[in-house]
């Protein structure tokens, strides 16, 4: 059986709460008590209030973190499908390309960033290719490290 977070801090609350009931319960009185019987139970009802209190902060802090966490994971897998999808987007545009379909192109995306490696048939092939993948939504820089073929 698996237990997702949300059942571990729930658990966990219920644990420190019943621990707070019980040794708040477990004091001992003193012998010659000035308190009345109603007296000394609004004192053990507050500490355990305030105990409760603590531990809802603390789970509240944990819930925070956690969504904190699961929250920088997403984006980063949101990340990574953006730069899968402007990957895909520009090898589309070469394939349609009749000057670049036939070039061997390696398309490289991080964080909105294209590189270009691989050759290019002449500098007209080149820079056309820069151009097409500014064209294509959610591209932040283009990197072009393509080489000139060598004639000969």
């Amino acid at each position: 059986m698996t237990l997702n977070s949300h059942t571990t801090v729930t658990a966990t609350t219920l644990v420190s709460i019943f621990a707070a009931i019980s040794l708040t319960a477990c004091d001992p009185l003193p012998k010659t008590s000035e308190k009345t019987a109603g007296q000394q139970l609004d004192s053990a009802i507050t500490k355990v209030e305030n105990k409760a209190a603590e531990v809802r902060a603390d789970v509240k802090e944990a819930t925070a973190d956690m969504r904190a966490q699961s929250g920088e994971g997403t984006k980063s897998a949101t990340g990574m499908i953006s730069d899968l999808v402007i990957t895909t987007a520009v090898n589309a545009k070469f394939a349609a390309d009749s000057g670049l379909s036939a070039l061997r192109i390696n398309v490289d995306t991080v964080g909105g960033r294209v590189e270009l490696s691989g050759d290019a048939p002449d500098a007209a092939a080149r820079d056309r290719a820069s151009a097409l993948v500014r064209s294509v939504d959610g591209v932040t820089n283009v990197d072009n490290r393509l080489t000139l073929q060598k004639k000969g």
